[in-house]
């Protein structure tokens, strides 16, 4: 059976650098990040422009999933409200893989300090700081596994999502 992670979090809590690593823990393992088929410069958001990352995200991973090399598919993009993720799924062919819905969340002050870090070193603009920091209460009402990353590495957020999907794995 393959395992399909669709692992969520605001901007800045450690999605890329988790699934990177989880890419590397788990066999056979392809990673997309939903960042990669958006962008652009200007970063425009229309009506147009969300039906087309949504469009490209489900063809890539669509593939991935029907491509026998694969047997654990892993996305990671923001996904901040119920509805993506069901968007998402909706247009996935899942009948024959395990469905894993994770949201990476952390405390506001380590948000805070991981995008400062981020700006100080020239990776983000400080706006940021607060589009970031008010998505936060929005993964509560997600139904996901929450993985708290506050105060862990990437590397333990990977294996505590390596830990809470080994019984789907049974």
């Amino acid at each position: 059976m393959k395992h399909v992670y669709l692992i969520g979090g605001t901007m800045g809590v450690g999605k890329t650098t988790t699934c990177q690593i989880l890419k590397e823990k788990l066999p056979s393992s392809v990673f997309l990040d939903g960042d990669w088929c958006w962008d652009a410069s200007p970063f425009v958001v229309t009506e147009e422009t969300k039906a087309m990352v949504m469009d490209n995200i489900c063809h890539l991973l669509g593939n991935f999933i029907r491509c026998s090399a694969y047997d654990n598919v892993i996305f990671c993009w923001v996904m901040h409200e119920q509805s993506i993720i069901d968007d998402l799924v909706s247009r996935l062919d899942l009948s024959d893989c395990a469905l894993h819905c994770i949201s990476l969340v952390c405390s506001e002050e380590a948000l805070r300090r991981r995008l400062a870090r981020d700006v100080a070193s020239g990776i983000r603009r400080a706006d940021v700081i607060g589009r970031s920091a008010a998505r936060i209460p929005l993964y509560d009402r997600l139904d996901t596994v929450k993985v708290d990353v506050s105060d862990i590495s990437p590397e333990t957020a990977a294996e505590k999502i390596i830990d809470s999907t080994q019984q789907a794995r049974s």
